[in-house]
């Protein structure tokens, strides 16, 4: 797997990171129990901080995505489905999120913006 670290981004590159572990994982790309890179092996070939790296490692772990053996290294749970499923329903509604915003700014009323979801659905 390839991270792609983008340094003109607002988001925190530790954030890059789980948010590019997180999809794979997501796509299964990634299978239960595969190992992760090093940390400091990540952090050489992305020419970042190894802190960095441990950040993002420990907040993968946080969300239950990752769990890290001391001394042999992070590998990817068995993350439940309901876990996927919430994952996959924040960016669904993230997207819906700005759209309404999109709509609203455009001064739509909430039951157009409604009646456009609605005609997308259908679809």
């Amino acid at each position: 797997m390839k991270i792609i670290i983008n340094n003109s981004s607002m988001q925190p590159i530790y954030e890059q990171i789980v948010a590019q572990f997180k999809a794979a994982i997501m796509k299964g790309e990634l299978k239960e129990e595969a190992m992760l890179p090093s940390v400091r092996s990540l952090a050489k070939e992305l020419k970042v901080s190894a802190l960095t790296v441990k950040k993002s490692y420990d907040t993968l772990e946080e969300e239950g995505f990752v769990i890290t053996v001391h001394g042999k290294g992070s590998f990817v749970t068995c993350a439940s489905q309901e876990l996927m499923m919430e994952e996959k329903r924040k960016e669904v509604e993230a997207g819906l999120e700005e759209a309404i915003r999109k709509g609203r700014s455009l001064g739509m009323s909430d039951e157009e913006i409604t009646d456009v979801f609605m005609i997308v659905l259908e679809d």
